[in-house]
């Protein structure tokens, strides 16, 4: 794959500052160093606190949360992070959970969910059950669900397992999650060495999940593993291009379809996964980003702007 034409120079401008923080070999480093150079990364591509925005770390039920607020918000999004179940917390994702609320007024709630291989699937699952419920009984306001990477996972996952369980589910916004597709086929060998993210970097993250063989028929663990796709809230899917996840979002998006769900998918050409920190360096990821914080602030009032 020629991702030197498929790339603009901003973007490979953006994974080679990435690189330097963040090497391509990081799955083969320790867990802790692993989180360490994650968290430089963070810190490097870390954005500017929007005014206004007032934050207050609480209990959840358990599970330590970060609440976002402006003004007096009607609505409440969940946002689970991305890190491969391994990496990442409430300070990976700040100024994305702040700018979200900034950009669509809505109260943001990010969930600092127990990592692998610490604690093992369910875990990640459980902690963010726990959290949908509590700010359900907390705040009472109609909510919505969003993550990137294994943050989409966990957000599908508690659309899925909120059915008959949670009201007020508006939709989910799921940025170029892992949904658990068919790893030897598609977009997994098409992309298998991207950059940032390579289908062997998939398969060691999907690995540390479980002890054991992995799960099936388990939508707690992937969407994909459900059969039946009836009943989710509006959901729009963003992937990134040159990502080897990117088929799972189609994948998903014609479950959802087929089973008469509202559901839009968008892959942004050119971008790859983890773009989300190119927002304020990148055009193309700063226009996803804008498109993304327009789809939580539409689920959120009810509207659907992509017919």
């Amino acid at each position: 794959m020629d991702y030197d034409a498929l790339l603009d120079a901003e973007t490979r401008d953006f994974i080679r500052r990435t690189a330097e923080c963040y090497p391509d070999n990081a799955v083969d480093l320790s867990i802790e160093e692993q989180r360490q150079v994650y968290d430089q990364l963070c810190r490097t591509f870390r954005g500017d606190a929007p005014e206004g925005i007032s934050s207050e770390d609480l209990d959840a039920n358990g599970v330590k949360v970060r609440v976002y607020s402006a003004g007096q918000p009607t609505r409440t999004v969940i946002y689970m992070h991305g890190g491969g179940f391994v990496l990442g917390g409430l300070d990976s994702h700040d100024d994305i959970c702040a700018e979200i609320c900034a950009q669509t007024g809505y109260r943001v709630i990010a969930v600092d969910y127990r990592l692998c291989p610490e604690h093992r699937h369910p875990a990640q699952f459980d902690d963010c059950w726990a959290v949908a419920e509590w700010a359900a009984d907390t705040y009472g306001d109609p909510l919505v669900l969003a993550g990137d990477s294994v943050g989409g996972t966990l957000a599908a996952c508690i659309a899925h397992h909120a059915r008959g369980r949670l009201q007020n589910l508006l939709g989910q916004v799921l940025i170029y999650p892992v949904l658990g597709g068919d790893a030897d086929q598609g977009s997994y060998l098409e992309h298998a060495h991207a950059p940032l993210l390579s289908r062997s970097d998939v398969k060691f993250y999907d690995s540390i999940r479980t002890l054991d063989e992995r799960p099936s028929d388990d939508p707690t663990y992937a969407p994909l593993q459900d059969s039946n796709y009836e009943g989710l809230p509006a959901t729009v899917i963003f992937t990134a291009d040159c990502d080897p996840l990117r088929d799972d979002g189609r994948d998903y998006r014609d479950r959802l379809l087929a089973a008469d769900g509202t559901v839009y998918w968008i892959n942004e050409e050119g971008l790859v996964h983890g773009y989300l920190r190119a927002r304020h360096t990148v055009a193309r990821a700063r226009a996803s980003f804008e498109r993304i914080s327009l789809a939580i602030e539409a689920l959120g009032q009810g509207l659907w702007p992509y017919d």
